[in-house]
């Protein structure tokens, strides 16, 4: 906790020094750049995290009135083709950079900040008649590498995704059967598992803790399904759950900055680390990094 303090001090302290140190400055072109907190930049967002980044940009869009992001949300495959190809230098992912992926800023002598703001985790539903209330890891794997003779039908948001990743990595495969199917969006997968109760929709538990309004109806309709731990226990992602690990489809979320410099990546990778950032995630139903404290006013 003492390092964690330590981290939160060095970034708010970071964050006044450098809005103090650049303001009203402007390149050599004239134009000026974004820094800590103003000006305006472009991140890149994986587009199965949408709900909770968009909570926490809300807020720091009205905290930071001259600071203006445009959050471009991709699939996972997509995003890190803009972000590897030095188009946009800030991401948020729910993983940190593989080696051979980190090698290309290293190159060019870019130092990576990765920033760890929240836990998330992979969700499996299904419809509140559907018969599904439990399940293991390998009748996960089974299904996801064509060995299950069960049959059951599998969606999940867009096969350039996260999630299919994920899922990818946890199956040991690179191509799923044929009744594994892949839509558009986390969105269109909860629709699907309300007209198809039976079937086992796979999402990220963002879209399931914190809804957006168009889909939140529909969230209401499925259940989620508890997975098998290793002490045979079955968990569902819980906010307590997804803090001290005790569910087996978790994934942490990082703000990747690759900029070089302090611009509004590091801004806003603060914001998200800090007090107020993880009061967010906290209320939006995942895990926050680190819990923030509790002030108490005590009255004679």
């Amino acid at each position: 906790m003492i390092e964690k303090a330590r981290l939160y001090i060095y970034l708010t302290t970071l964050l006044s020094i450098f809005s103090f140190a650049a303001c009203n400055q402007a390149t050599k072109s004239g134009k000026e750049v974004d820094h800590v907190t103003y000006g305006h930049a472009k991140m890149l967002v994986d587009e199965s995290l949408y709900p909770i980044v968009d909570d926490e940009y809300e807020i720091f869009s009205k905290n930071y009135k001259r600071a203006k992001i445009e959050l471009i949300y991709k699939p996972q495959q997509e995003l890190l083709k803009l972000f590897l190809e030095d188009s946009i230098q800030v991401a948020i992912m729910p993983r940190t950079l593989t080696k051979d992926e980190a090698k290309f800023y290293e190159d060019r002598k870019v130092v990576i900040r990765s920033t760890k703001f929240a836990i998330d985790g992979v969700a499996l539903i299904t419809g509140q008649t559907g018969k599904d209330t439990t399940i293991t890891l390998e009748t996960i794997k089974s299904a996801l590498s064509g060995k299950s003779q069960k049959n059951k039908t599998f969606v999940f948001d867009n096969p350039k995704s996260s999630t299919v990743e994920y899922l990818m990595n946890l199956a040991g495969v690179n191509k799923f059967p044929k009744n594994i199917y892949a839509l558009k969006t986390n969105k269109e997968v909860i629709k699907y598992i309300v007209e198809h109760p039976n079937a086992i929709g796979i999402v990220s538990v963002a879209w399931l803790k914190r809804p957006t309004p168009d889909i939140s109806e529909e969230v209401e309709k499925v259940k989620i399904i508890a997975v098998q731990q290793p002490d045979g226990s079955y968990q569902k992602p819980t906010q307590s759950n997804l803090k001290i690990g005790n569910y087996a489809l978790i994934r942490e979320l990082y703000l990747i900055n690759c900029q070089g410099r302090a611009g509004l990546g590091t801004g806003f990778a603060s914001f998200l680390a800090g007090e107020l950032g993880q009061r967010i995630i906290l209320k939006s139903g995942l895990a926050p990094d680190s819990l923030p404290g509790r002030q108490i006013n005590i009255r004679n």
